[in-house]
C-alpha cells in the first residue's frame, strides 16, 4: 500500500485547519499540507450556519467557503476519515489508505449529540446540526414542511429556533431547564431571553427530556421524560457535541475532557498538536479549558500552524463567544453559570454587563448588546485578584 507524505498533515477539516494552514504559511511559504476531512464540503464558515444564512438576504452561499486550498496550497481529502495514529511511525491511516508525517495536528472536533429516537426516516426528518450538509438539508425541511422541533436550550438550539421561526417555520423548542437560558443568565435576564422566543411565536416546552421517540416519513413523535410527547413533521437536535479524542486515546496520547496540551499546543507525544473544540489547553487567565466556539477555532488554529511550522509560541488569547437572536447579541469571556454570585450593571434597558463571581472573584463577563468590550472583559478577568465588586459597576461601558 502507498504511503503519502506530508510536512504537514492536518487530522479534521473544519475551521481550525483553514486557519492553520493559514498560520503555517505566515512561516512555511512551500513546505506540503495536507488535510483529511471525513466532511464533504471544504472549510467553510461554521456560525453562518445558524445565524446568518437564515437572517440576511445579502449573506449568500458564496461567502460560506473559507477558500483554504487555493490561499494555502493545502491537498484536502473529502469524505476522508482518519482510523488510527501511530505517533513513533509518524503515520495516520484513513479510508484503506496510509499517510505520513513531518508534524501532525489533531483537529478532530466533535460529533452532535443524536437523540434517543427510532429514526426510520433515514436521516431526512430526524437531523443533527453541525455540517453544511445538516444546514442544507434543514434548509430544505424548512421550506417542505410546517413544524419543525428544536432540542436543545443551547446556544445552537436556540439559535435554530429563532432562525426557523424568522423563516415561516411552526417551531417548538425543547429543553430541560425552567426557562431558556436559565443555566447561563441571571433569573430576570433568562426571562427575557425567553420572552424574546415566545413573543416571535416559538412554542416552549420547558422543563423536558426527550427520552425516545419514532421519525418516519410521515414525522416525529418525542416521548418526553416524567411523560408527554411533541409531534411535528421534523426533529433537529442542538445539544451539542461528545468531543472526539477516540483517536489520540487509541495512539496514546493523554486526553482529559479533550487532547491535553502545553501552552505552544504540543500533545503529550513528539510532534503531534491539537486545536479546537478538542482541545485542553492552560488558558493565560482562566487556567485548563476547552473551547468550543469559533474565535478560539480563528485564533487557535493560526497559532498552532505557526507552531507546526516551528515558531514555538505560547497561545496566549483569551477566547469569547457570541450569539445573536432577534435582534439582540450577546458575548461571554470565561465561564457564565447562573449558580455563581452575579453583579448586573446595566447602561439602559437594553444595554448592560453582567459579571460572575465565584468565591468573590470574577470568573466570567457577559456582554448583552455592548460592543467593542471583549478586551475590557478580558482585563477584568486578568484582574480579578485586585478588584471588589464596588469595582465592577461602571468599569465597561
Amino acid at each position: 500500500m502507498a504511503t503519502t507524505h506530508f510536512d504537514y498533515l492536518i487530522v479534521g477539516g473544519g475551521m481550525v485547519a483553514d486557519t492553520a494552514a493559514r498560520g503555517i504559511r505566515e512561516i512555511d511559504a512551500d513546505g506540503s499540507i495536507g488535510i483529511l476531512s471525513d466532511d464533504v464540503d471544504e472549510p467553510y464558515t461554521r456560525p453562518a450556519l445558524s445565524k446568518k444564512l437564515w437572517t440576511d438576504d445579502e449573506f449568500t452561499w458564496e461567502k460560506v467557503p473559507l477558500g483554504t486550498a487555493d490561499d494555502t496550497g493545502a491537498d484536502i481529502r473529502l469524505r476522508t476519515r482518519a482510523t488510527a495514529v501511530r505517533p513513533e511511525a509518524h503515520e495516520v491511516d484513513a479510508d484503506g489508505e496510509t499517510y505520513s508525517y513531518g508534524k501532525l495536528l489533531l483537529a478532530t472536533g466533535g460529533h452532535p449529540v443524536p437523540l434517543p429516537i427510532d429514526d426510520r426516516s433515514g436521516g431526512e426528518r430526524a437531523l443533527t446540526f453541525r455540517t453544511a450538509a445538516d444546514y442544507r438539508r434543514l434548509r430544505a425541511l424548512s421550506e417542505e414542511v410546517e413544524r419543525i422541533a428544536v432540542v436543545g436550550g443551547g446556544y445552537i438550539g436556540s439559535e435554530l429556533a429563532a432562525a426557523l421561526v424568522q423563516n415561516g417555520v411552526d417551531t417548538v423548542l425543547i429543553h430541560t431547564g425552567a426557562v431558556l437560558g436559565d443555566a447561563v443568565f441571571p433569573a430576570a435576564l433568562a426571562e427575557r431571553f425567553e420572552k424574546l422566543f415566545r413573543d416571535a411565536g416559538v412554542e416552549i416546552v420547558a422543563g423536558s427530556k426527550v427520552e425516545a421517540g419514532e421519525a418516519d416519513a410521515d414525522g416525529i413523535r418525542l416521548a418526553l421524560e416524567g411523560g408527554g410527547e411533541v409531534r411535528a413533521d421534523a426533529v433537529v437536535s442542538g445539544l451539542g457535541i461528545e468531543v472526539a479524542t477516540d483517536l489520540a486515546e487509541a495512539a496514546g496520547i493523554a486526553v482529559d475532557d479533550g487532547v491535553v496540551v502545553d501552552a505552544q499546543l504540543r500533545s503529550s507525544v513528539d510532534d503531534v498538536w491539537a486545536a479546537g473544540d478538542v482541545a485542553s489547553y492552560p488558558d493565560r487567565l482562566l487556567g485548563r479549558r476547552r473551547v468550543e466556539h469559533v474565535d478560539n477555532a480563528h485564533e487557535m488554529g493560526r497559532a498552532v500552524g505557526r507552531n507546526l511550522a516551528g515558531a514555538a509560541e505560547p497561545y496566549t488569547h483569551t477566547p469569547y463567544y457570541y450569539s445573536a437572536v432577534f435582534g439582540i447579541r450577546y458575548e461571554a469571556v470565561g465561564t457564565l453559570d447562573s449558580s455563581l454570585a452575579t453583579v448586573e450593571d446595566w447602561i439602559d434597558a437594553d444595554r448592560g454587563v453582567v459579571y460572575y463571581l465565584d468565591d468573590d472573584r470574577v470568573v466570567g463577563v457577559l456582554l448583552w448588546n455592548v460592543e467593542d468590550a471583549r478586551d475590557a472583559a478580558r482585563s477584568v478577568l486578568a484582574e480579578a485578584d485586585t478588584l471588589t465588586r464596588d469595582d465592577l459597576v461602571g468599569r465597561i461601558r
